[in-house]
């Protein structure tokens, strides 16, 4: 099979899950098909230097539609002619002008949604650290552009509130995309609630290639772990309050990650008096934060937002890890509340508090959640696995692309 990839990588300065997802399925398809891609770099944008005026006009427009992306990939696919077109991001730089590209061709355009970005500004559906779901319950961009959703401005939010309004208006998502990729249940019935094509939404979660054996229960440390970005979306201030109530009886806990929310919450955990309790380990290179998160009994994911598929879940279950996490949308999909974890109301430290002390009180039953969380990553979250659904799904596209003629 050939297969043509196009991403558009974020920032060097901010790690992504969703540029870490694009290589590891790049490198599985390329040892067992004829794989090229189509790169873009968010890095771009700031060598360029879009100031002024009219350079931030023209980036704006690029987002809902770029021409010059649209006809670099319609090269692509006359010179290759693969079989399928896999987008991942598509956010600024590519647009989804993307899709376009292969209509009138054999090629089947497939979209993996990483996050919410083609009905919400915001792209993970929250707005002043609650879930927030107007614009898909209206069909509408009004609340976006009204509350400034993107990075609480609205002249930021205009360009991406436009690319949602004219690629419904256009039927881009219906028409011109014949497989989505969703990453859990929640997703996929998130979207077919906003209109997608139902029969069209495939789920296929996150895979953790070659990942370490899980470390024997009785070689870990004594503490639970928090491991992600520090942004009040994440909610790490509800852990701490959490960790706060506990008191004295609280396990240690480790805040790996970093973030526009760390300052804020280093100065939380003093005031709150956990300053011997809680350590902040700050940003970590990958195998370091494996290596934290092997050695702990437990991670807390505490997230206010409606989450595509938190990779931290992924290697946890890998590691034999139990995870504690909000009984919200896609982190309610993968945990099973005592079974491979708790889960607990969302923005609500009194509930975690109680839900993880029960849990951390019985060992036993927390080593047991441990070896149940390793079992689904052999059963749901191998390389394997996902090679397995990624090709029946690709095989979808394709009968959906026949059909069109």
């Amino acid at each position: 099979m050939k297969i043509l990839l196009a991403h558009n990588h974020y920032g060097s300065a901010a790690p992504s899950g969703e540029n870490e997802v694009f290589r590891n399925e790049r490198a599985l398809l390329a040892g067992r098909h004829e794989v090229r891609t189509v790169e873009r770099h968010s890095d771009e944008i700031r060598r360029a230097g879009y100031a002024g005026k009219l350079g931030a006009a023209r980036g704006a427009l690029a987002v809902a539609w770029n021409p010059f992306m649209q006809r670099r990939v319609a090269r692509s696919i006359k010179e290759f002619q693969p079989d399928i077109l896999h987008v991942h991001n598509f956010y600024p730089l590519l647009s989804p002008a993307v899709f376009y590209a292969a209509r009138g061709t054999a090629t089947a355009t497939v979209l993996t949604v990483h996050n919410y970005r083609t009905v919400c500004a915001a792209a993970i559906l929250l707005r002043d650290g609650e879930p927030c779901t107007l614009c898909l319950e209206r069909s509408s961009v009004r609340p976006a552009l009204r509350h400034g959703c993107y990075r609480g401005s609205h002249l930021a939010t205009l360009p991406l509130a436009f690319m949602i309004a004219l690629h419904r208006r256009l039927g881009t998502w219906r028409r011109q995309v014949d497989a989505f990729i969703c990453l859990t249940p929640f997703q996929r019935d998130t979207l077919a609630a906003a209109g997608f094509p139902a029969d069209k939404l495939h789920v296929k979660p996150n895979f953790y290639p070659d990942p370490p054996a899980p470390r024997p229960w009785a070689e870990r440390d004594d503490r639970a772990i928090f491991l992600g970005r520090l942004g009040l979306e994440k909610g790490v201030d509800v852990l701490l309050d959490a960790w706060a109530r506990w008191g004295a009886a609280a396990p240690p806990l480790d805040i790996a990650g970093e973030g526009p929310e760390r300052a804020r919450l280093e100065r939380r955990a003093a005031e709150a008096g956990l300053t011997g309790k809680v350590r902040f380990r700050g940003p970590r290179p990958f195998s370091d934060g494996q290596a934290l998160l092997a050695g702990a009994r437990l991670l807390v994911l505490p997230t206010r937002c409606y989450e595509g598929f938190p990779l931290v879940v992924r290697e946890a279950f890998a590691l034999g890890v139990p995870v504690a996490g909000s009984d919200l949308g896609a982190v309610a999909d993968i945990v099973t509340d005592g079974v491979t974890g708790v889960l607990f109301r969302p923005g609500d430290a009194a509930d975690l508090q109680a839900r993880v002390a029960a849990a951390w009180a019985d060992p036993a039953r927390l080593a047991a959640m441990g070896a149940a969380a390793r079992r689904t990553f052999e059963a749901e979250y191998t390389a394997e696995r996902s090679y397995e659904r990624l090709m029946e799904i690709y095989g979808a596209a394709i009968g959906n692309r026949k059909e069109k003629g």
